[in-house]
């Protein structure tokens, strides 16, 4: 009997603790539910007013109470360590790959801060895990991919950007001749050749047509658009342009000598690339491939002449 009253005096005890853990669950979530309920409920509202300052700050989305406040933080770390005039060169950098935005600048100072922070991680690591040599090769590494690799990806989007610059420009300068010659005006026959090519070169010429339309002349509109690319051939084009209006030349005739002269330009580029393949297969070969190759050809004999001796 008093194993039972013993027994029976636990379950309840157990059932007892449950039911209070029970509780006290059911009592928080009602509470999160309900406070869920309110908050979408003042989002809904236009023009309320809340006296709490923390669920007035709640009614914000994740990505502005957090993420953009550690962004900007980010960012003035970022411009309080960069040397001066490098912000600067930065901002003209994404103009020439075509994202002339304060955001976008802010967004690689941030990512330079946190490549940097990941690199010193990265380096303290190496320095625990690895011994010698190859503990200071690895941080070496680490830390000036840190330091460099945000700057090196913005620097290829910019070649990248203008070496598509430079190959679609004799095929629009190739349109663009012909609509003039149909009879076209030079921006008719500039907005019709945006229309039917696509790309970044058209997406500035589009911008320049935008200006022009806005109230600027065609010579500050072309100015800028030279400004923006940073191409010897667009600025080759721009020139000639700005000199055929100057002195009345038709824009037809040198529109058709800027196009066969960007078409030769272009075939000069790709032979230039051709003859350096070569030069540039010449190192994996050296430090890939030959050694392997000589380990096949001259190990057995080597072998063989480590046995006779």
């Amino acid at each position: 009997m008093l194993i039972a009253d013993v027994t029976g005096s636990g379950m309840l005890a157990v059932v007892g603790i449950g039911a209070a853990i029970g509780l006290v669950v059911f009592a928080i979530a009602s509470q999160a539910e309900e406070r869920s309920v309110v908050r979408s409920s003042l989002r809904q509202l236009d023009g309320y007013e809340v006296e709490n300052v923390r669920d007035q700050e709640l009614l914000n989305p994740l990505r502005e109470r957090a993420l953009v406040p550690a962004a900007q933080r980010l960012t003035e770390l970022g411009r309080r360590f960069t040397p001066t005039g490098y912000v600067d060169k930065v901002r003209q950098k994404f103009v020439y790959a075509g994202e002339p935005s304060a955001d976008a600048v802010d967004r690689f100072l941030a990512t330079q801060v946190l490549f940097f922070a990941a690199a010193v991680v990265a380096s303290i690591f190496f320095l625990v895990a690895l011994d010698g040599l190859l503990r200071w090769a690895a941080i070496g590494l680490v830390l000036l991919g840190g330091v460099l690799g945000p700057s090196a990806i913005l620097n290829r989007r910019v070649e990248e950007r203008q070496h598509q610059l430079r190959i679609k420009l004799p095929d629009i300068l190739d349109l663009l001749t012909i609509s003039v010659e149909a009879g076209l005006g030079f921006e008719q026959a500039l907005d019709r050749t945006v229309a039917a090519v696509p790309g970044p070169l058209s997406d500035e010429f589009g911008r320049m047509l935008g200006e022009v339309r806005a109230g600027s002349s065609r010579a500050d509109a072309m100015r800028a658009l030279e400004a923006r690319c940073n191409v010897p051939e667009v600025r080759s084009f721009v020139l000639a342009i700005l000199q055929a209006d100057t002195f009345g030349v038709s824009i037809g005739r040198v529109l058709r000598a800027q196009a066969d002269e960007m078409r030769v330009k272009r075939r000069q580029i790709a032979q230039e690339q051709a003859q350096k393949a070569p030069v540039k297969m010449l190192i994996p070969m050296v430090f890939c491939i030959f050694p392997a190759l000589f380990v096949i050809v001259l190990g057995p004999a080597m072998i063989n002449i480590y046995k006779q001796f």
